[in-house]
């Protein structure tokens, strides 16, 4: 329920009172943006300079793909669902106090699996339970919304999320019994995959038609069309089961080949003509061509050979997972504030430095002893962009809406 912001001095960022905790939207995204730059900060120090990581279960991967998957994808994720699937739904949002509960599992489950490597198991533990809490809290806070009619349509949502809570558990299991859990974390990625593909179909048929009606009013709209969609649903899930039960065969391979034609076909509703060349419907293109050639790469690795799988993991990750959270807390993190989404020219150049990163990771794979450099530039872009959000959008997530209002409605 929105009610009027109330004046006067303003309160702490640990009171309830706080404009930040009046959207659920609100802390993630800033937690996002913020982990993004640090664990690339520190991944890049690691790399570049020797900077000893920390001592967590499964070693210095393990803790680079777990802080970026389940810590600055899963921050993203919780900050995106808690705003669409309202929305989506016309039901109530998170409350202030579901909000803070959030974003103390999240911090907790951060905090116990950085402590694992002094910790031991109860601190594992600890992170396991906070990062399953934080999603099983996420699937009740969404379930009255699935049960409206409305919220029939978008029950994909809810399977993912549930898909993503069950990966977590698979992962602190192996980690507490002392297996190597990276499996885990390569189908959590194709599980965002999947997630981002769903997301995606409801995010650009507003911001397509948006670009077509600006262009010419007359033109015929842009349409999602669902079989595309699911049969890039399918080849996705297919691959992520293969990987998980034989990583490396040649079945991997041919079904990496098909998640990328299914990918490309998808990428064929987009072409509406100059409409497409706009700022945010580009930006959104750039999402599905990164996760196209992504799995074109790593199904060209897994047939012929060579480095592609590293390669095409990258681009998965930093560009498509990088974009699509790039340009969902652009586009959102002002609207849900009550604010027009900004046009200036920072938002392109922070997309155009995560595509550029996403570029210098993937072909730091053929580079031999220039590969840490291209990693460390890599990583730079990437700082550089989301440090764009965290000038530009920061703010506006930190202050009261100028409307007076309370709430995140768009």
């Amino acid at each position: 329920m929105r009610v009027a912001a109330t004046p006067g001095q303003a309160p702490s960022l640990l009171s309830a009172r706080h404009p930040v905790w009046m959207c659920a939207m609100r802390p993630f995204f800033l937690i996002a943006m913020g982990s993004a730059v640090l664990l690339i900060g520190l991944w890049s120090a690691v790399l570049a300079l020797g900077l000893p990581p920390p001592p967590v279960t499964g070693g210095a991967l393990v803790w680079h793909a777990h802080e970026l998957l389940l810590g600055f994808g899963l921050a993203a994720v919780v900050g995106f669902v808690l705003t669409a699937v309202p929305e989506f739904t016309n039901t109530p949002g998170a409350s202030t106090r579901a909000a803070r509960w959030l974003t103390a599992l999240w911090l907790l489950g951060r905090a116990g699996f950085w402590l694992s490597g002094v910790g031991g198991l109860p601190a594992l533990a600890v992170a396991g339970t906070a990062q399953f809490a934080l999603l099983a809290m996420l699937i009740v806070l969404l379930w009255p919304a699935f049960r409206t009619p409305a919220g029939q349509r978008h029950h994909a949502f809810g399977w993912a999320i549930s898909g993503l809570a069950l990966l977590v558990a698979g992962f602190y299991f192996d980690a507490l019994r002392g297996a190597y859990p990276m499996r885990w974390l390569h189908a959590f990625l194709g599980l965002l995959m999947v997630l981002i593909v769903v997301a995606m179909s409801r995010i650009s048929m507003r911001i397509v038609n948006r670009a077509i009606d600006q262009a010419d009013p007359g033109a015929e709209p842009y349409l999602a069309r669902p079989h595309r969609r699911n049969l890039a649903v399918l080849c996705i899930a297919l691959f992520t089961l293969a990987e998980f039960l034989h990583e490396g065969s040649r079945t991997s391979g041919w079904l990496a080949c098909a998640s990328a034609a299914a990918v490309f076909n998808l990428l064929g509703d987009w072409h509406v003509g100059r409409p497409l060349l706009r700022r945010w419907p580009l930006m959104l293109y750039a999402v599905y061509l990164c996760m196209a050639l992504g799995y074109a790469l790593m199904g060209w690795a897994l047939l012929a050979g060579g480095p592609g799988v590293i390669a095409g993991r990258h681009l998965l990750t930093v560009g498509t997972i990088g974009l699509a959270i790039y340009a969902v807390i652009c586009i959102a993190g002002r609207a849900h504030c009550g604010l027009a989404i900004d046009e200036r020219a920072w938002g392109m150049w922070g997309a155009g430095l995560i595509a550029l990163a996403a570029l210098l990771r993937a072909g730091a794979a053929w580079v031999g002893e220039y590969s840490v450099a291209w990693m460390a530039l890599a990583g730079f872009c990437w700082m550089a962009a989301f440090g764009l959000l965290c000038i530009f959008i920061a703010p506006v997530l930190l202050r009261a809406r100028e409307d007076g209002l309370w709430g995140c409605e768009g």
